[in-house]
């Protein structure tokens, strides 16, 4: 089944690439009026750039030799265009570096305008030399430490989402078992605290500054100005309900976990999480925003069963090696694995399909190389992932009738803890697509 899902996937992928427009990337300057590089006899009065995409005024920044200049909403463009004043100038050239923030997802972009003023060619080529030299780009550092992060928080929410899907439906009496509770506490507190310094992290990064900047208290209400900032908040607002769920369990064991009450409760707060971790990420991009939402949450929510299913069957069932529980836990979670891959195939095409936009791209972009070596780290998973499920078929009923003897399910605890970590790797390339701009 998992090979036909893969297969099913990269059928549908090649279609959609192969027959979709190319995707927006993050917020580009279409143009500008006048036009960049312009021989004008004297300075304008006025200088309109228009944007790819609707920005706020707030997160649009133009300087001129290092001077913040006025920025006003433009006539003629939209939302996506802005008018700035730049200061005067009699001979020479006039360079405006520009900074702005995308509405979705917080990513910065940079270039500069520059325009040749009067007619002498004094010190136009040394001008020109320093075009551009005053842009701000982001900081390696703290992209590489809001990619840790985001690595970080997606592992929590898979073990924490994953976890308790696991309990709910596969092995209640796990709720009573030590390391199943540990995890979950663990990938708590862990979630929470990627979600907090992750937000420090993206507002540092969309303001070109360095990682000193995230313990100010000022880059946070910068962003919680904005729309990526304020689905932080929920997101951290939801993690501090889900302490309740998590506390509910706790106390209550494998009662909890078996109370319709408790699932509805575990269910929302879930949803909640998978849907805030992807509204600020790439699925909003490209022509059909709708879908990407949908399929980004279906492609969290397939990850996180399978991944946070594969930590519990790891750490929780195989280790206790209690033959009730092998018989119903790994046969149920075979079955749930191979509806995960499913969704994870489809719905990772239609994110490619959303996000990268042509066949092309894949090749041509370094976003898309970087998905491609996703894609082989998945293929080289689901290898993997078909020897455990070839185990399930032929040696877990001989597992059972053994009691669990260690000899027998030892090739199947190697196997499942060899595509774990692959999947870590996985959600490793993921974090770092996420802070990275697709079309590029």
């Amino acid at each position: 089944m998992r090979t036909r899902a893969v297969c099913t996937g990269l059928l549908v992928l090649l279609t959609l690439l192969f027959g979709a427009p190319t995707a927006s990337a993050h917020t580009e300057l279409d143009s500008s009026s006048p036009k960049d590089g312009a021989h004008l006899k004297q300075a304008p009065r006025r200088v309109t750039l228009v944007f790819s995409e609707p920005v706020d005024l707030a997160d649009v920044h133009v300087t001129s030799s290092g001077k913040q200049l006025a920025v006003t909403r433009a006539d003629r463009g939209g939302r996506g265009g802005v008018t700035v004043r730049p200061p005067a100038a009699t001979q020479g050239r006039l360079v405006l570096d520009w900074h702005v923030l995308d509405m979705e997802d917080g990513h910065p972009t940079s270039g500069t305008l520059s325009f040749r003023i009067g007619t002498g060619d004094a010190g136009a080529s040394a001008a020109h030399t320093d075009a551009g030299a005053g842009v701000a780009v982001p900081s390696g550092t703290v992209r590489g430490v809001w990619a840790l992060s985001r690595w970080v928080g997606y592992l929590a929410l898979a073990l924490f989402v994953g976890g308790l899907g696991f309990l709910a439906m596969l092995w209640p009496q796990g709720s009573e078992d030590p390391r199943s509770r540990r995890i979950l506490a663990g990938s708590w507190v862990c979630g929470l605290l990627a979600t907090v310094a992750g937000a420090g992290l993206q507002g540092a990064y969309g303001a070109m500054g360095s990682l000193g900047d995230v313990v100010h208290l000022s880059t946070y209400t910068d962003l919680l100005g904005s729309e990526v900032g304020i689905v932080l908040a929920c997101r951290a607002l939801l993690w501090v309900l889900a302490a309740v769920v998590l506390a509910a369990l706790l106390q209550g064991g494998e009662r909890a976990a078996r109370s319709p009450g408790w699932r509805v409760g575990a269910g929302v707060v879930c949803l909640g999480l998978l849907r805030t971790t992807g509204m600020a990420g790439h699925n909003a991009e490209g022509t059909h925003p709708g879908w990407g939402a949908v399929a980004d949450l279906v492609h969290l929510l397939a990850v996180s069963v399978w991944l946070g299913g594969l930590t519990f069957l790891l750490l929780g069932v195989l280790p206790r090696r209690r033959p009730a529980e092998l018989s119903a836990a790994v046969t149920g979670y075979s079955a749930l694995a191979g509806v995960s891959v499913a969704a994870i195939a489809v719905a990772g095409a239609v994110l490619a399909w959303q996000v990268v936009g042509s066949f092309g791209a894949l090749f041509s972009t370094g976003y898309g190389q970087l998905l491609l070596v996703k894609l082989a780290l998945l293929a080289g998973v689901l290898v993997i992932a078909q020897r455990s499920r070839s185990w399930v078929r032929t040696r877990l009923d001989i597992a059972v009738l053994l009691r669990g003897d260690r000899a027998t399910v030892r090739p199947f605890v190697y196997s499942v803890a060899a595509e774990t970590g692959l999947v870590l790797v996985v959600l490793a390339a993921t974090s770092v697509l996420v802070t990275a701009a697709p079309g590029r």
